[in-house]
């Protein structure tokens, strides 16, 4: 049971920082549940995810291998490829909207319910809004490729209020083309500072996710003769080799966790836009304040 300590509030504006610190402090105050309830719901898909691209590298590890002693390729390894990068696609997209969806819908019912997140409402509403979750992260995927094809700077003009459109979706229960369109009116006026925000919060994901990932550089430079300047070719291909599929398969799970403060943070970012523009959790305190009166 949370106590008033602990309870965030995530109706009210807030500054920078202060979307930075309780991002942060939502999830160490709530890492238990919270984590728990994500690796329930989204926990198999990326279990098949990360079992499906440790059989695509090591096929194609097989494939470079064999190509390059006896100049051919096994008939089964690019068969045996294609089946692991389609099962790759789409366990990736599975587990990434899951997790979107299991974050936003575990908020919710954590301000329905004054700080204690209920399990069976999250898993119960996260399914149900799977499929708009997929056609709204079509619709902003598209937009921002098209986007970056010109020149980039469009691509991060639309990526900024897109990010905010699934919280939308979620919180305000539009459908995929009211929140996709209301994302840009939410941020009117506010785009550089929710840009700042999230680009502060990405980059300190992107240096924690690398530091993860160190471990397999480092045995990679050390299988490839780097450190030692005996550089073998036949020890370029480390596709075959357990020790760094393992080591690759555990830095992308937890790259993938750590994706979830990006996640939480578009949370507070919403509710800080809203609150500016709405006033949506001032009126539910002033209107709190007055049946508390009253009582």
């Amino acid at each position: 049971m949370q106590t008033p300590q602990t309870y965030i509030e995530f109706k009210k504006q807030r500054e920078l920082g202060e979307i930075l610190s309780d991002t942060f402090g939502f999830i160490r105050n709530q890492f238990k549940p919270f984590f728990g309830t994500i690796l329930k719901i989204v926990g198999p898909y990326i279990v098949v995810m990360l079992i499906a691209m440790g059989f695509y590298m090591y096929t194609v590890g097989d494939i470079f291998n064999v190509a390059t002693v006896y100049n051919t390729v096994p008939d089964l390894s690019p068969i045996i490829m294609i089946l692991a990068i389609v099962v790759l696609m789409f366990s990736s997209i599975a587990a990434y909207v899951l997790a979107q969806g299991t974050v936003l819908h575990y908020i919710k019912s954590y301000i329905a319910n004054n700080g204690v997140a209920n399990y069976d409402d999250v898993h119960k509403e996260v399914y149900r809004s799977f499929w708009s979750l997929i056609g709204l992260g079509i619709l902003v995927g598209l937009s921002v490729f098209v986007g970056m094809l010109f020149c980039f700077i469009p691509g991060i003009y639309l990526a900024v209020p897109l990010s905010i459109s699934f919280a939308i979706l979620v919180f305000l229960k539009k459908d995929v083309m009211e929140s996709y369109n209301y994302s840009f009116t939410l941020i009117k006026e506010n785009w550089w500072i929710t840009f700042a925000t999230l680009l502060i919060i990405y980059i300190i994901v992107a240096v924690a996710s690398y530091a993860f990932s160190l471990p397999s550089v480092v045995y990679m430079w050390i299988k490839m003769g780097i450190f030692s300047g005996e550089m073998d070719a036949e020890t370029f291909n480390l596709f075959n080799d357990p020790v760094y599929l393992i080591l690759n398969v555990i830095s992308t799970l937890i790259q993938f966790l750590m994706n979830i403060i990006l996640l939480v943070s578009t949370a507070f970012i919403f509710f800080n836009l809203n609150e500016k523009k709405n006033f949506t959790g001032t009126f539910e305190r002033i209107d709190n304040l007055g049946k508390s009166s009253e009582d």
